[in-house]
This record gives structure tokens, C-alpha cells and sequence, in this order.
């Protein structure tokens, strides 16, 4: 590994878990695209595997309401493991920079959704219905990019649940896909020993990144710190895909 190649992963790292301390937003959904800018996407998806996972469990532990999130979304959760799996198929036919353009549009869609998230919350029945095909959707996206937002964030924004059973559900769902998708990466060769190394030394800038986006939020505008954050995601995005476009 070039100096280089570790500052872009110790950045991605710090930034990600300094997003995640002050806005809740997910580790995945932040680093994934420094590291496929300065990386490329398929060599930086088993690097966010690990923190990812480490940072969920500290949330879930937090949140409460395991037991009853399960037992209200297991569809959901059951679902996305054939669509993370078809889109781990495709993920191994595409080129690394169509995949990264692909990621593209799901942070502009993401950012776009949570910034003007608007509208009336729908109904338990309706929410039923659409629970397991938001679940697929959700793996094949997650597959194939390695965002693990959408459609499973708007969807569970769109119940109005309270914080504490939101912050479980999605995290369940996060922690799911991680498992699998590390297993899915083993399968294809590029979850290596290296790459677990990398992700466990990496734990030391997620930890100060945490704890000082955390001390961030205790002192600023959440709000307007959180818009910040989804414009540069947008902007993250359209970069990517300009990337896609001019090569």
C-alpha cells in the first residue's frame, strides 16, 4: 500500500464516523464515496465493512427494541438478502467506474429525499405490503453499490416511527447487509485478510471521528450541519458520475 492509498482510507474512515457521531447518518453511505473516488468502488467496499459493523452494534445497543423491531420488519430484513446477493451478481459483471456512477445516483436520490423529505406517513397495511419489496430493493441497490440507504431509508421515514424504534430498524437492516455483503465479497475474492487488517486498524480514526462528531453535535445547529452533509453527499455524487461520463 502506497502513503497515498492509506491517507484516502484513514480520511474516508474519519469522516464517515465524524459524520455518523454528529449526524447519525450511516458509516457506508459517507466513506464509500471518497474511497471510490481515490480507490474505486469494488476495492473500497470491503473496507467499510467492519467499522461499519462496529458502529452499528454500539447503536442497536443503544436504541433498545430489538426483539420488536424483528418481529414487525423480519420481511424487510428477509428480503434484502436475495436482492444483496443478485446485486453482488451484477456487481461482479459491471465495470468499477459504471458501478461508482451507479452509487452516484443513489447519494443524489438519497440526499435529495432526506433534505425535502415531505408528505403524510402511510398506513400500517400499506407499509406491509411494501416492507419485503423495500427490503429487495434495498439489497440489489446495496449490492451492486454498496449504499445500504435506499429505498429502506424513505420507506421507513415515510411510518413516522419514533426515533428510538427508527434508529433499531434501520440499523437491523444496515447490520444485515454488512454480514452478508462481507460474506458475499469473501465469495468473490475481495474480502481479504488484508482488507480485515486495514478495517480493524482503521477503528482508531472511526473512534476519534465519532467522538468528535459527537462533541460537534453537542455544540451546533444539528439541522443545519445535517444539510451540509447531505449537499456534499449530492455533490459526492455528481461527481461520480461526471467520472463515469468523461471516461
Amino acid at each position: 500500500m502506497t502513503i497515498e492509498t492509506i491517507v484516502v482510507i484513514a480520511c474516508a474512515y474519519f469522516v464517515a464516523a465524524f459524520v455518523k457521531g454528529a449526524t447519525g447518518l450511516g458509516f457506508s453511505t459517507s466513506a464509500l464515496p471518497i474511497l471510490a473516488l481515490g480507490l474505486g468502488l469494488k476495492a473500497g467496499m470491503p473496507l467499510v465493512i467492519i467499522p461499519s459493523l462496529v458502529s452499528n452494534s454500539i447503536v442497536m445497543a443503544q436504541a433498545g427494541h430489538f426483539r420488536e423491531t424483528v418481529n414487525r420488519f423480519w420481511p424487510m430484513f428477509l428480503a434484502t438478502i436475495p436482492g444483496l446477493l443478485i446485486g453482488l451478481a451484477v456487481l461482479e459483471m459491471v465495470d468499477s467506474i459504471l458501478a461508482g456512477a451507479v452509487l452516484g445516483l443513489v447519494l443524489m436520490n438519497y440526499g435529495a429525499i432526506t433534505l425535502f423529505r415531505h408528505g403524510k406517513p402511510i398506513s400500517d397495511k400499506v407499509a406491509r405490503r411494501l416492507a419485503p419489496i423495500s427490503g429487495f430493493s434495498t439489497g440489489l441497490v446495496n449490492g451492486i453499490t454498496g449504499s445500504q440507504v435506499m429505498p429502506v431509508l424513505p420507506f421507513l421515514l415515510s411510518m413516522r416511527l419514533d426515533p428510538k424504534r427508527f434508529i433499531q430498524a434501520i440499523n437491523i437492516s444496515f447490520s444485515l447487509s454488512s454480514i452478508v455483503m462481507a460474506f458475499g465479497l469473501w465469495r468473490m475474492g475481495m474480502m481479504t485478510l488484508e482488507t480485515v487488517w486495514i478495517s480493524l486498524a482503521g477503528l482508531v480514526p472511526v473512534y476519534i471521528g465519532t467522538k468528535l462528531g459527537a462533541a460537534v453535535r453537542n455544540r451546533l445547529d444539528a439541522e443545519t450541519f445535517r444539510k451540509v452533509v447531505l449537499i456534499m453527499l449530492i455533490i459526492f455524487g455528481v461527481i461520480l458520475i461526471g467520472k463515469f461520463v468523461t471516461t
